[in-house]
């Protein structure tokens, strides 16, 4: 009987970190892979729901899935809902190969649930050194990149906050070329979503 008992055991480790911890490894972390995954891995793709302060609209952010040679979530697919489940706006940030597009590293709405901002990683480690922030405007339904309000100028790091109503605070260059220096920098969006808006007829 012992036996018997031990055989169960056994099989039930193995059963426990074999096929399914496998393709667990597989699915997630945002990397590259030293064989191409079964195309039929990772069917459950893991996606991320931010629900804005007033509930009224949320953000997806999905897994592309493009390559087998990566992680599902090497590349990512951003998408903009009203509370309702009415699609407002989407961007695809994933490219043809599955490697050199970006991933969306950190994500957030503003406190006054107007935009929802999100940096950016490069999926193929192209200029490691910079780190595109993204807004969604709600009134503008556009996406707009945050370098694009500050005149060109690079965002030198993932890591962002809010620090009033629409105002973030993110880390540029201290002057053009100049990357191992980095500086805060405020950028006001609802002055920079008018700045970048076309002007009336």
């Amino acid at each position: 009987m012992s036996k018997l008992i031990s055989l169960f055991l056994l099989l039930a480790l193995s059963s426990a970190v074999s096929p399914s911890h496998a393709a667990d490894e597989r699915c997630s972390e945002h990397r590259l892979l030293p064989a191409p995954r079964s195309e039929s891995s990772c069917t459950r793709l893991k996606f991320e729901i931010f629900v804005s302060p007033d509930k009224t609209a949320h953000a997806v952010v999905y897994p592309s899935d493009v390559s087998l040679n990566t992680t599902p979530d090497m590349e990512s697919r951003v998408v903009i809902r009203s509370s309702a489940g009415d699609t407002l706006a989407s961007q695809d940030y994933s490219s043809s190969r599955g490697m050199n597009g970006h991933y969306v590293y950190q994500a957030k709405w503003s406190p006054d649930s107007n935009y929802f901002v999100f940096s950016m990683i490069s999926s193929g480690g192209h200029s490691p050194w910079s780190f595109p922030i993204w807004a969604y405007g709600r009134k503008e339904n556009q996406f707009v990149r945050l370098s694009d309000m500050m005149n060109g100028a690079p965002t030198l790091s993932g890591d962002f906050q809010f620090t009033g109503p629409h105002t973030v605070a993110a880390s540029t260059w201290k002057e053009p070329g100049a990357i191992e220096v980095k500086v805060p920098v405020s950028v006001d969006l609802e002055e920079g979503f008018k700045k970048l808006s076309p002007a009336p007829n």
